[in-house]
């Protein structure tokens, strides 16, 4: 059974999204920018990269080395996170090895404003996962060697094994390592949203944004560019059936990379096929997904200098 249109039985060159692709820091608005850059510094070992005011509002840019990885938007008068609604379930922070997973998910136990959620083994991947001070889904997690992984029919063997804390910092933590601090690379490696409803998801994301599927699992898809386990997950364990996000803090900007204008333009002529409502100033495309939530794809340089420049 098909779960895209069939205005996308096109070859695979039109119909899915560059290879290459990547995903961009993610934008968060957030209700006190300097507890939230404060702990995104000390916590994630960020550094603050840009700094831009619009009238009252500020943009402050946080990443390791030159990467950007969080874009902080100072919007007090917004109300707080709902964790029932479409919207940010976690940003995913992908770090080089085990030593800088180790050093980083210390750094974030270490903070008091920090809760600690839960750790697994995913087979693909060693991950922790934070709730920052506004409510803020973080995951914290390194890579196993893409040889290693397992892929059956496109699909990528995913699990949720024990990953004890603990034991994983006594293994791996290293002074030097964790000294280095924002030294260390790190990239948003993925985002995972709370949509509501997850074959919804499926049209935007895949049919019409053109991610490949990954994984499904009760109640979310995973789906990525280029045969990684995920770029994007979406499920509906907290926000089933919810409509349209309102106005608040939390995930303001899904940003996404690609190598060249015409994979800009393969995803304009998916948009309009879809029906989709879109802007295009020649270097990103913005949409919004089925429950509000913006979505800015552009090829690299452009997405900081346009996001500080809203």
């Amino acid at each position: 059974m098909s779960h895209t249109s069939p205005a996308f039985d096109r070859p695979d060159a039109e119909r899915v999204i560059n290879p290459a692709t990547a995903m961009d820091a993610v934008t968060l608005h957030v209700g006190d920018l300097e507890v939230m850059s404060e702990y995104y510094a000390t916590a994630l070992a960020m550094v603050p990269l840009q700094e831009r005011s619009r009238g009252r509002e500020v943009h402050r840019v946080l990443g390791r080395g030159t990467t950007p990885m969080v874009r902080l938007g100072h919007t007090p008068e917004l109300d707080a996170v709902d964790p029932r609604e479409a919207g940010l379930f976690h940003t995913a922070f992908l770090v080089e090895d085990e030593a800088s997973l180790a050093a980083t998910v210390y750094r974030a136990a270490q903070h008091p404003l920090s809760q600690f959620v839960g750790s697994a083994d995913h087979l693909v991947s060693e991950a922790f996962y934070f709730t920052d001070p506004e409510g803020n889904g973080i995951e914290i997690y390194r890579d196993r060697p893409r040889e290693a992984w397992e892929v059956h029919d496109g699909r990528v063997a995913m699990d949720n094994l024990r990953l004890d804390p603990q034991q994983y910092l006594r293994d791996h933590l290293d002074q030097g390592v964790l000294d280095a601090g924002a030294e260390r690379a790190g990239v948003v490696g993925h985002v995972h949203l709370q949509v509501g409803d997850v074959e919804r998801a499926r049209e935007f994301y895949i049919g019409a944004l053109g991610f490949d599927p990954t994984a499904d699992w009760p109640e979310v898809l995973f789906a990525s560019a280029g045969g990684y386990h995920h770029h994007v997950a979406m499920n509906t364990w907290n926000s089933r059936g919810a409509g349209p996000r309102a106005s608040r803090l939390g995930l303001g900007d899904l940003a996404i990379t690609v190598p060249q204008r015409e994979d800009l333009d393969a995803l304009v002529a998916r948009y309009r096929a879809a029906e989709l409502d879109f802007d295009d100033d020649g270097r990103r495309v913005v949409t919004r997904d089925p429950w509000g939530t913006q979505v800015s794809v552009a090829v690299p340089g452009t997405e900081t200098e346009e996001l500080l420049e809203r």
